[in-house]
């Protein structure tokens, strides 16, 4: 299956950010959407801009990752593309967080990728083709203090995006980590004082991710690096 044949699209950990430029710009590629999150009420708005289908899913529930392939594929057919864009966090000092949080905070990052990676792999692999992407952070590849657990969550993820890439590709599925290595600007309007150059304009890392979708297998990315263009390295 070739990337210009791709037609239906699921983005796990879907939100009103990120998850929504993603939306808009895979539907007006001609790609039907489908949603999925914990809360799905937060999702109409960008459901009805992009004339997409909320599902209601907790990724780290294997049963529920499974139910959610299912149901997807029973409606539209088969998943093309699959972005797993969830995550959390747990801040604090590594004396004072509460293992609770860290353990939810790794099962976002990385678990519920593997959960959600297995069940597109299982599905595009008798096909031969599909694409699955991970939205990645600063944190994939840089520790920052009182950050241990979204690094740990992070870091696994990138893991998982690299020995897929090496075991999928050969078998015609694209799979790429897309690090995030920034803010990303708002939906709304800039607050006074803010320079909206320190932060990543959604819209254009959406175009990126369509790019990773339609690259010839002969040039495939497993990773691209975003970052604002102010930046000091």
């Amino acid at each position: 299956m070739q990337p210009s044949e791709f037609r239906n699209a699921l983005i796990v950990g879907a939100g009103p950010g990120l998850s929504a430029a993603l939306a808009r710009t895979l539907a007006a590629s001609g790609f039907h959407v489908a949603l999925a999150a914990r809360d799905i009420d937060k999702l109409a708005p960008i459901a009805a801009e992009s004339r997409a289908t909320a599902i209601a899913c907790d990724a780290t529930d294997p049963a529920q990752v499974e139910e959610l392939f299912s149901s997807a594929s029973s409606r539209w057919g088969e998943l093309d593309v699959v972005i797993y864009n969830a995550g959390a966090r747990a801040r604090g000092p590594v004396t004072e967080l509460e293992p609770a949080a860290v353990a939810t905070s790794i099962a976002a990052n990385a678990f519920g990728a593997f959960l959600v990676a297995q069940q597109a792999a299982r599905r595009m692999l008798p096909r031969g083709g599909g694409a699955i992407l991970f939205t990645g952070a600063s944190a994939s590849v840089k520790g920052y203090p009182q950050s241990s657990a979204f690094a740990m969550g992070k870091f696994a993820l990138r893991g998982l995006a690299q020995s897929l890439a090496r075991e999928l590709a050969p078998k015609g599925i694209h799979v790429a980590h897309v690090i995030i290595d920034g803010g990303i600007r708002g939906p709304g309007p800039a607050s006074d004082g803010d320079n909206q150059d320190d932060l990543l304009d959604p819209n254009a890392i959406a175009a990126t991710y369509l790019q990773l979708i339609r690259q010839p297998r002969s040039a495939w990315t497993w990773e691209v690096e975003l970052r604002p263009w102010v930046e000091r390295f």
